[in-house]
């Protein structure tokens, strides 16, 4: 009988550390794998380091004055709205994870509750 208590009791604590290594370790690893797959699309239409990159460089090698600040005009706010937008899917992401990482803590806090 005493041997069967100490398995039951490693048991039940070994499932709860496999259950927080499993929501917060791999969860985490997945996670932000697939915010950074989607961060690769999204540069695949702003292209934020090309555009800056070439920030000085007249647009469609138009070498007048006119190219060269319609280019930089053009790429400055290619850049902004490239900025927001990368900024608001980290915001998102932050966020949902934040939402993620909490959920546990919460619901053994309303169980006690």
């Amino acid at each position: 009988m005493n041997s069967t208590v100490v398995y039951l009791i490693r048991r039940f604590f070994y499932r709860i550390v496999e259950f927080l290594r499993h929501w917060y370790v791999k969860s985490f690893l997945l996670y932000t794998d697939k915010v950074n797959s989607y961060f690769h699309k999204l540069d695949r239409t702003f292209a934020w380091k090309i555009t800056f990159q070439n920030l000085f460089q007249p647009l469609y090698k138009d070498y007048t004055i006119v190219g060269y600040v319609l280019g930089f005009t053009f790429r400055l706010a290619r850049l902004f709205v490239a900025s927001l937008v990368y900024g608001g899917v980290f915001v998102v992401a932050l966020g949902a994870y934040l939402v993620w990482v909490l959920l546990p803590p919460y619901f053994v806090i309303r169980l006690f509750i």
